[in-house]
């Protein structure tokens, strides 16, 4: 691929919530680029950005893929995202590195979910968008209710630009409001028509706000237009590029990428309207220019033929082919060959990648997403890709004992893959804790450790790590004897068991006279802090204890460090049950953002999850409730959550303390434990 420079590059993303068209659109600029030769369809697997195979299998998105297309002497990065929920962290990667987007709106839905998610993202980076309303070719597609439906949720600085040429199924092209001409559209061809007589009167009443949108994006043109003179068609793009630039105006765009009907005009669209790299000053590019080479991942994944790749967007200065690259995060210089341009899955490669441009380098070997590339000592730090934190855990185990190597190792590059997905051993459990952003995102995960690395697991909900305590104070003694011909074995101690609030466990002695010389206290605190590890309820950990030793005896033959410590381990499991043991759980801190329609809902449904309601804070976009809730009723949390706001809540939780269980689930938790004890033998 020939070598593009700044001014004729545009980084794109095409948003939407999942099922609009974001796919098929993009498989509609290709076929219109010449990139392709026929349209893929999702539904048949045959697109260039949708290649994965739980992609084919699902029939979504669930990977950002780059497709770059080349127009009218321009390259256009185009990042196709995924539209559902669980893969908001593929497009957070999107938006760190684009300068544009095309929002797509589902020509019958309207605003959805995803789509209001999306459009606050790109509000708050202040990135240019338009918007493309597709399937205009389905039945009960409306365009005027669309257009509604965007002003109502958007504003008013939504502008239609396009009008379609018939409905539903009789839907063949577009009227360019702007330069009041009339397209229809045959496979790749254009044909210029008159306005149609139906249409006319129309074309008249858009185009009077489109004048007053773009008047408002340019201070000059906005004193002519109020001073009552007529703006020129230049004079109206001026101003409308300038709106869009400043993210003030979006133009709406209509067609149907399934019939190829109003892409070419989008194509020029992205060209006129949508910023070069150098015009935004996205990543430090204009402070950076002629200066250093910087760039961003934004991306990592595993080619099944070119190994790791690192999807990069140049900051500033030229980056150039087979050469070595600085990584400022790790400290380290990487060595690489040839610059990838990757089109889906299939790649070509370029001599160097100019300020802005979206480029694949192949197996660096320490580089992960959110790393800065460079020069040593020359390159300062870029600002990282913000993902959200993963909130929906299971527990893998691999289904064949001789995998549990292999599955390690493949969760570990999966994990280097993805940012919202954590990987940890939880040290009380004995679990293996996988966490994502929701049933959904690991569901795949689960399929892509089958598919790529050939190993198959089982997952459950994580158990909870309870613990266990004492509320009384109890004294037991316990004597281990044992004679079998030459040394026996003699221990002999009196504890006392105390609870501790403000530590996990203090050991003391208070012996007199040498009744267990000090040579075996040792070994007592050791018998103690075996035993520690099961408690006497449901075998979870002992916490918040005091034992002291005051008393014992011992023998000058038989005695040892061993039988102490026997001794002390059955004399804390008979005082611990005379202590008044109870269960502790984990109760966690919880945040959790909604919009103000769901308050009484998500409150009611806290209350059900033994929670506690600790305030509420206004936001811009609804509330944040504050509560506290135990981490048992939370591992499936993110399922709940997105059912009860359609999808637009979000939560975030810590752990905040241990706390007793209510005594009905106390007897649960023990029945439930001596099950899986009984099953184990």
């Amino acid at each position: 691929m020939q070598v593009y420079t700044s001014e004729k590059l545009r980084n794109i993303g095409i948003l939407a919530h999942g099922g609009a068209g974001k796919t098929s659109l993009t498989e509609a600029l290709l076929f219109n680029a010449g990139h392709t030769t026929r349209l893929g369809k999702v539904d048949e697997g045959t697109t260039v950005t949708d290649y994965l195979p739980e992609e084919i299998k699902r029939k979504v998105t669930v990977s950002t893929t780059l497709a770059p297309v080349e127009w009218k002497n321009h390259k256009i990065n185009v990042l196709d995202t995924p539209g559902y929920a669980d893969f908001i962290g593929e497009v957070k990667s999107a938006l760190r590195v684009i300068d544009g987007i095309i929002l797509v709106v589902d020509g019958v839905a309207g605003v959805e979910v995803q789509t209001e998610v999306h459009w606050e993202a790109a509000e708050e980076a202040g990135i240019p968008r338009i918007i493309f309303v597709n399937k205009l070719d389905r039945e009960n597609a409306n365009y005027e209710r669309v257009l509604a439906n965007l002003k109502e949720n958007f504003g008013i600085h939504v502008i239609p630009v396009m009008l379609p040429i018939g409905a539903e199924d009789s839907f063949s092209g577009v009227v360019d409001i702007l330069k009041q001409k009339a397209y229809k559209f045959e496979e790749t061809k254009v044909s210029e028509i008159p306005i149609p007589d139906d249409l006319k009167a129309e074309v008249e009443k858009y185009r009077e706000p489109l004048m007053e949108a773009a008047a408002e994006g340019d201070d000059a043109l906005l004193l002519k237009y109020l001073e009552g003179e007529p703006l020129s068609d230049e004079e109206v793009f001026v101003g409308l590029r300038q709106g869009v630039l400043k993210a003030k105006v979006v133009p709406v765009f209509c067609g149907s990428a399934f019939k190829n009907i109003g892409i070419q005009p989008l194509l020029d669209a992205v060209i006129d309207l949508l910023p070069a790299p150098v015009e935004t000053g996205k990543d430090e590019e204009k402070d950076l220019q002629q200066k250093s080479l910087a760039a961003i991942v934004f991306k990592t994944m595993a080619d099944p033929y070119v190994g790791k790749l690192s999807f990069i967007r140049v900051a500033s200065g030229v980056l150039k082919s087979d050469t070595s690259i600085y990584n400022v995060n790790k400290q380290k210089e990487e060595r690489y060959g040839s610059l990838l341009v990757m089109r889906g899955k299939t790649q070509d490669t370029v001599s160097e990648a100019q300020t802005g441009d979206l480029i694949c380098i192949a197996k660096l070997a320490d580089t992960t997403t959110g790393d800065t590339l460079g020069v040593k000592n020359k390159t300062s730090l870029l600002e990282g890709v913000n993902f959200p934190a993963p909130t929906f855990s299971v527990a893998v185990q691999a289904k064949s004992r001789n995998d549990e190597d292999k599955v390690g190792v493949a969760l570990a590059k999966l994990v280097e893959e993805d940012p919202t997905l954590c990987l940890e051993k939880n040290a009380e459990t004995k679990e293996t804790i996988l966490t994502g952003m929701g049933e959904m995102h690991l569901d795949i995960i689960m399929e892509r450790l089958q598919k790529k690395f050939g190993v198959e697991v089982t997952t459950r909900t994580p158990r909870v790590p309870y613990r266990e305590t004492i509320r009384g104070t109890a004294e037991y003694e316990y004597k281990h004897k044992k004679q079998s011909g030459g040394h026996g074995q003699y221990g002999h101690v009196k504890l006392r068991f105390e609870p501790l609030p403000d530590a996990d466990f203090e050991f003391t002695e208070t012996i007199f006279g040498g009744s267990v010389p000090k040579n075996y206290h040792p070994a007592v605190e050791k018998g103690v802090r075996e035993a520690m590890t099961e408690g006497v309820l449901a075998g979870y950990p002992i916490t918040n204890i005091k034992v002291t030793l005051f008393d014992g005896s011992y023998h000058d033959v038989d005695s040892s460090e061993m039988s102490f410590k026997i001794a002390a381990s059955m004399c804390f499991k008979k005082g611990v049950e005379k202590a008044a043991p109870v269960l502790l759980e984990p109760i966690m801190n919880v945040e959790i953002h909604v919009p103000e329609q769901f308050m009484g809902d998500i409150m009611s449904d806290l209350n059900s999850k033994r929670g506690r309601i600790l305030g509420m804070e206004p936001r811009e976009k609804g509330q944040v409730i504050k509560a506290q809730v135990p981490l048992a009723e939370m591992y499936r949390y993110a399922i709940g959550l997105k059912s009860i706001t359609q999808g637009r809540g979000s939560f975030s939780m810590e752990f905040a303390h241990y706390e007793d269980v209510p005594a009905q689930t106390t007897k649960e938790i023990i029945e439930k434990a001596a099950q899986e004890k009984e099953q184990e033998k």
